[in-house]
């Protein structure tokens, strides 16, 4: 029992206490917060985190020399992991460019026009230097957009190759008109049969001996050819904007630091 209470206690000492903290919501490496700030920029991401089951950051920083979309979607796989449900807001100040990343549910919440809605917010508030209000009009938009669900008729656009994959989703509605429809038909089968037939329950046996025949033919078929089409679809000239031009329902993904992120960015 000692070598343990020794062994643990060397582990203690020895591995770093970070370790066991999770990764922090505000990484502020170029000094745009105050902790006041902070802190309430962490309340407003666990409310979010909580709704969407996952994480979501914001990553300031004056020395970043990549480009900012693969510097926010790697910082964000590393922080969440592949697919992971998330998004991180980057605010780069050494090359005046902002980026909004996301992954997992993040990406059908945050469709192309609520991306842009959220972008325009952040820009405004960046050009004024009012950095608080950024980071913060980020997380209460996102907040507000995972509130209000996936829109119908929702789909993924992959930007480097152009293939759209149809996202279907069940509403309440539609759940409960199914199953009323479905209610409604059975009992008029029921009845319908019961009518026709004035089967007696209990005493009607059907004779499927005398009444039923089976005949077997050999049959086969034989796949001549198949086509698969495919398309693809422009970027917008404007770069800035980033992650493509869909309205509506869409979300364009992009591949860009490995696994599969929406997102965007823009100058300030």
């Amino acid at each position: 029992m000692r070598k343990l209470i020794w062994l643990f206690g060397l582990l203690l000492v020895f591995v770093p206490m970070n370790s066991f903290a999770a990764s922090d919501t505000v990484t502020d490496e170029a000094a745009l917060f105050t902790p006041e700030q902070q802190t309430e920029l962490a309340g407003l991401a666990d409310t979010l985190n909580e709704k969407m089951e996952g994480q979501t950051f914001v990553l300031t920083t004056n020395s970043n020399t990549e480009d900012p979309q693969l510097f926010a979607n790697q910082q964000l796989k590393a922080r969440v992991g592949e697919g992971g449900n998330g998004a991180l807001l980057l605010l780069d100040m050494g090359q005046r460019q902002l980026y909004l990343t996301y992954s997992g549910n993040m990406i059908d919440y945050i469709t192309d026009r609520r991306r842009d809605k959220i972008l325009d917010a952040v820009e405004e508030a960046m050009r004024d230097g009012n950095y608080y209000q950024a980071a913060a009009s980020y997380f209460t938009m996102a907040s507000d957009y995972v509130d209000a669900g996936i829109p119908s008729n929702h789909y993924q656009v992959n930007g480097e190759t152009g293939e759209v994959t149809v996202q279907r989703s069940l509403t309440e509605t539609d759940a409960i008109t199914a199953v009323v429809v479905g209610l409604i038909a059975a009992i008029a089968f029921f009845i319908v049969v019961r009518m026709r037939y004035q089967l007696k329950m209990g005493t009607y046996r059907y004779p499927y001996r005398e009444q039923s025949r089976l005949e077997l033919e050999e049959r086969q078929d034989q796949l001549v050819n198949s086509f698969v089409t495919t398309r693809r679809i422009p970027k917008p000239s404007n770069n800035n904007r980033g992650g493509g031009g869909f309205g509506g329902g869409g979300s364009t993904t992009n591949s860009s630091g490995g696994g599969t992120f929406g997102g965007g960015g823009r100058s300030f």
